[in-house]
């Protein structure tokens, strides 16, 4: 009785031994789940496939490098053909626009050779000075007003101060320069003279 058990146990355990067996072999068999064996355990054909597996990969990886600089190489360019463009063509709606102030300036010195020049000049500068005002506000240019406005050192910019009966101190005297504004952004401040007041009314201080 003791001697068939014991038979009994060896043959289970013999099974468990080929069971484990089997299990490895099964997961050698299974591609990418298996380890690489190391190179010094390679057989001459196993190296050589190696090899052409990395030359592959290498290859492949080369061609997309050298596609990448080609495209990075296109747009370079084409962003340097597009500023380049750009600079060159960015004042031609503004020049286009410019074009009948010098027609009308033109014009202004073809009737110099009437009977009244002067009126016929003024009249042609008049006119092209109208266009051109015109056309610089479609551009966004716009006028600063300082003329009898309280002084705003953010857009005027003051010369020097008289002394006015009629005007209160701190307020635009004259003015004599224009100042404008592009877009809301100051371009050119008003420069203007400021009103003292009047030292009689206790306006000067």
């Amino acid at each position: 009785m003791n001697e068939k058990k014991t038979d009994t146990v060896v043959q289970t355990t013999v099974t468990d031994e080929d069971q484990n067996d089997q299990g490895e072999t099964i997961s050698q068999g299974n591609g990418d789940d298996v380890e690489k064996k190391p190179i010094e355990e390679m057989s001459k054909d196993e190296l050589i496939q190696e090899l052409e597996k990395i030359q592959e990969k290498a290859d492949k990886y080369y061609d997309q490098y050298l596609r990448s600089q080609a495209e990075m190489e296109n747009l370079a360019k084409r962003t340097k053909k597009e500023k380049e463009d750009w600079i060159k063509y960015s004042n031609e709606t503004l020049i286009k626009d410019l074009l009948p102030v010098m027609d009308n300036l033109e014009k202004a010195i073809s009737f110099t050779n009437n009977q009244n020049p002067l009126d016929a000049i003024k009249e042609g500068v008049e006119l092209t000075l109208k266009n051109f005002k015109d056309t610089l506000i479609k551009s966004g240019l716009e006028e600063i007003e300082a003329l009898g406005k309280p002084f705003d050192p953010a857009y005027h910019h003051a010369v020097s101060e008289q002394i006015s009966k009629n005007v209160e101190q701190g307020v635009i005297l004259q003015e004599l320069q224009k100042g404008y504004m592009l877009n809301q952004r100051l371009i050119r401040p008003a420069m203007v003279i400021l009103s003292k007041g009047d030292p009689e009314k206790g306006d000067n201080h």
